[in-house]
C-alpha cells in the first residue's frame, strides 16, 4: 500500500481507504448499498489491514449510526492500528438541534459518534455539509475546542463550495485555530467537476482530497456498457436518484476506452478507473467500498502499479468536458491560459 500526506498535515494515510456505507443496511439508500453485519465487516477489515489499508471512513447518517457502531465493534482491540474518519452535520432526527454544525450540535454529535465507535478520539472529523445558519467563527472555534480536548485530531469538510472552505480557513488563520486539512469530494472519470474550482483551491490551501464514489456511483464497475442494460443486482436501480447525474453517452464512451485499456493491461475496469484517480493532483486517498470480499480484493488491486502516460491521455481525452464559466476561457483561450499554469492536461 502506498501512503500519502493528508494535504499539508503531518498525517500519512493510505492511498486507498475503506468506506463503511455498506455496514448496517438500514433505510432506503443504505440498504441498497449493503448490509454487512459485525462478522462480515470484521472479515472485510481484516483483509484491508492485511493489505496495508488502515483508514476507515464513516458518518453518523450511515444506517442511522449503525455503520459507526459496527465499525467500532469490528476494530475492537486494534484501534491503535486504524485511522478513523467520520462525518456529521446532516439530520439525525426531527428536532431543531438534530442537524447542522452549531456548537451544541457539534459537541453532542461528536460525543455520540465516539460512543458508537467505542473510541476516545476521532482521527479525522469532517463536516458533511455546510451549515449556512451557524456562523463560521462558531464552527471553527468549536472544532478547535474538540481538538484541544483530544476528541478529534484533524478536521475536514465534505460537499462544500470553495468559498465556504476559504471562509473557514480564513477564520481559523485569523483566530489561531486548526485549519481544515481534508476535503471529501465526489470525483470520477464520469464526474470531473472537482477539477474546475475545488482542486485549484485545495492545491493552494494544502488540503488533501479524499474521493468518494470514485466509480461514478457504481457506473464504472465494468458491468454497464453500451449494449448491456444495468444488471438486475445493481444498486443503481434503487439509488440512481440520490447520486450525481451522468450523461449515458459519455459513460459508454468512457467504458469503451476502459475496456480497451483493460484488454491491454490485464487490469479490471474498476482498477483502471481508481488508478486514474490516484494520478490526479491533490488526491490523498480514494475511498473504496465493497459489499463482499471479491469486490474488496478487486478494488485493492488498484494500487502497486500505474497507468502509462498514453493510457492516462486516452482517459483524459474521452472524459474531458467543457468547464463552466468563469473557468472555460482559461482552457480554450490562449491569452487566459498564459495567466495560470494548468494543474492537469
Amino acid at each position: 500500500m502506498e501512503y500519502r500526506q493528508l494535504g499539508q498535515s503531518g498525517l500519512r494515510i493510505p492511498a486507498l481507504s475503506f468506506g463503511t456505507g455498506t455496514f448496517g443496511g438500514q433505510g432506503p439508500l443504505f440498504s441498497a448499498w449493503g448490509s454487512s453485519d459485525v462478522r462480515e465487516a470484521t472479515r472485510l477489515i481484516d483483509i484491508c489491514l492485511d493489505a496495508g489499508l488502515n483508514m476507515f471512513d464513516s458518518a453518523d447518517v450511515y444506517s442511522n449510526g449503525a455503520a459507526e457502531q459496527i465499525l467500532g465493534e469490528a476494530i475492537k482491540g486494534r484501534r491503535d492500528k486504524t485511522i478513523i474518519s467520520t462525518k456529521l452535520a446532516l439530520p439525525m432526527g426531527d428536532g431543531p438541534n438534530d442537524y447542522g454544525t452549531s456548537r451544541h450540535r457539534l459537541i453532542g454529535a461528536t460525543e455520540a459518534a465516539l460512543k458508537r465507535l467505542n473510541t476516545d478520539y476521532i482521527d479525522l472529523l469532517q463536516l458533511h455539509a455546510f451549515d449556512a445558519y451557524t456562523p463560521v467563527d462558531e464552527v471553527m472555534e468549536t472544532l478547535d475546542t474538540l481538538r484541544q480536548a483530544g476528541k478529534i485530531r484533524y478536521s475536514g469538510v465534505s460537499n462544500f463550495a470553495s468559498w465556504q472552505i476559504m471562509k473557514s480557513q480564513a477564520v481559523a488563520q485569523a483566530q489561531g485555530y486548526g485549519r481544515h486539512v481534508a476535503l471529501q469530494v465526489y470525483y470520477s472519470l464520469v464526474g470531473r467537476d472537482y477539477e474546475w474550482d475545488l482542486m485549484p483551491m485545495a492545491q493552494d490551501q494544502g488540503i488533501g482530497a479524499i474521493v468518494w464514489s470514485p466509480l461514478g456511483w457504481g457506473r464504472l464497475t465494468g458491468k454497464i456498457r453500451r449494449s448491456t442494460p444495468v444488471p438486475a443486482g445493481s444498486r443503481l436501480h434503487e439509488t440512481a436518484q440520490y447520486g450525481p447525474p451522468v450523461d449515458e453517452n459519455v459513460l459508454y464512451d468512457i467504458v469503451d476506452v476502459l475496456d480497451q485499456i483493460a484488454a491491454e493491461t490485464g487490469k479490471s475496469v474498476p482498477q483502471i478507473a481508481l488508478n486514474w484517480l490516484l494520478q490526479r493532483p491533490t488526491v490523498s486517498s480514494v475511498i473504496i467500498g465493497a459489499r463482499n470480499e471479491q469486490q474488496l480484493r478487486d478494488n485493492l488491486g488498484a494500487v502497486g502499479w500505474a497507468l502509462s502516460a498514453n493510457h492516462i491521455e486516452q482517459l483524459d481525452a474521452v472524459s474531458k468536458c467543457q468547464p463552466p464559466y468563469p473557468h472555460y476561457p482559461y482552457h480554450i483561450q490562449e491569452g487566459f491560459a498564459r495567466l495560470n499554469p494548468p494543474l492537469f492536461p
